[in-house]
């Protein structure tokens, strides 16, 4: 494999319990299992809920797994804490869905963005300004802007510059939570294109999770899909349409609205509620709104299966 698309992150058996009034258990990510190559995009889609955020957070450390390993570069950083923990913190860094809830209102942008910078030693005060112009200008914004608050900026502008302070550590994996889906569909448009360029020039992993199937399939070189804490089906993000085999990512695609469709076509809809993440049912998590349930469904858990090179799916149907 070459340099350029090696593993550069790898999760196995990641699972996230949460304590519940009761006694009870919330498993929020139920043995995950994904990997993160340098100069790619992994996308990872589902409804609300079903534990997106929290294995993000778990890889960037703002969560403890409870099971579990997370590898960077072949090491397992999972059980790191102190100073351990924060050293590992400049490898991968995170943009945020609401950029504005993430900076302190008081700080001006160019202390913002040079903060990672000046917390690990790496300028001084007297390079701060000179760093962030050059930051500024990588998410093309004008160096003016270092000396703006926050709250005298654009939501798009915002988000350039969580890019930025991502950025300056100059991490071999960025994460991105929802970090468009606050903002205009044409400014999500120069966003992506940002991230598109910025990834190709640094060859770094992008972690991509968005509701928008359209969206992620089109930045996403391979997708995850995700339903009450489970990996159900991973798939070449271009070959998403065509080659969609579990019944809830065929649902999800249904979903998708286009200029392009017929419009006599009957949209179908996912029947029913999740349930409960505290009263899982044994079986497929998917197995009460499935229409293509059988009876193995409702008592066997399936597992992930090689259906095709880079296709994985954990459907009783094949």
């Amino acid at each position: 494999m070459s340099e350029k698309h090696e593993i550069v992150l790898e999760t196995r058996e990641l699972t996230k319990c949460f304590h519940a009034p009761g006694g009870r258990t919330l498993k929020a990510c139920d043995s995950v299992s994904l990997t993160a190559r340098c100069g790619e995009t992994l996308g990872i889609v589902g409804e609300s809920g079903c534990g997106k955020s929290t294995f993000v957070k778990m890889l960037v450390q703002l969560e403890k797994p409870t099971s579990g390993a997370i590898y960077f570069r072949g090491k397992d950083i999972a059980g790191f804490s102190g100073e351990a923990a924060r050293q590992n913190r400049r490898h991968i860094q995170m943009v945020f869905q609401d950029p504005a809830a993430s900076f302190s209102p008081k700080m001006r942008v160019g202390d913002i963005i040079t903060e990672p910078l000046m917390n690990f030693g790496m300028i001084t005060r007297k390079q701060r300004m000179e760093k962030a112009a050059a930051l500024l200008e990588m998410v093309e914004l004008d160096a003016d802007f270092m000396s703006r608050y926050p709250h005298n900026m654009s939501g798009g502008q915002l988000q350039r510059v969580g890019i930025a302070r991502a950025l300056a550590l100059n991490p071999e994996v960025l994460v991105c939570d929802e970090a468009t889906s606050a903002l205009d569909v044409s400014i999500q448009k120069k966003i992506v294109a940002l991230l598109t360029r910025l990834q190709r020039e640094k060859n770094i992993a992008m972690l991509f999770i968005c509701h928008d199937m359209a969206l992620v399939q089109s930045l996403s070189h391979r997708l995850a899909v995700m339903y009450l804490g489970n990996i159900v089906e991973t798939v070449p993000g271009g070959q998403l349409c065509e080659a969609a085999m579990h019944p809830y990512t065929q649902a999800l695609l249904g979903s998708v609205f286009s200029l392009h469709m017929d419009c006599c076509q009957k949209i179908e809809t996912i029947d029913g509620d999740p349930p409960s993440p505290l009263d899982l049912p044994p079986g497929c998590p998917f197995a009460g709104r499935c229409q293509k349930c059988m009876p193995v469904c409702k008592t066997n858990k399936p597992v992930l299966k090689d259906v095709a090179p880079g296709h994985q799916v954990a459907c009783h149907l094949y």
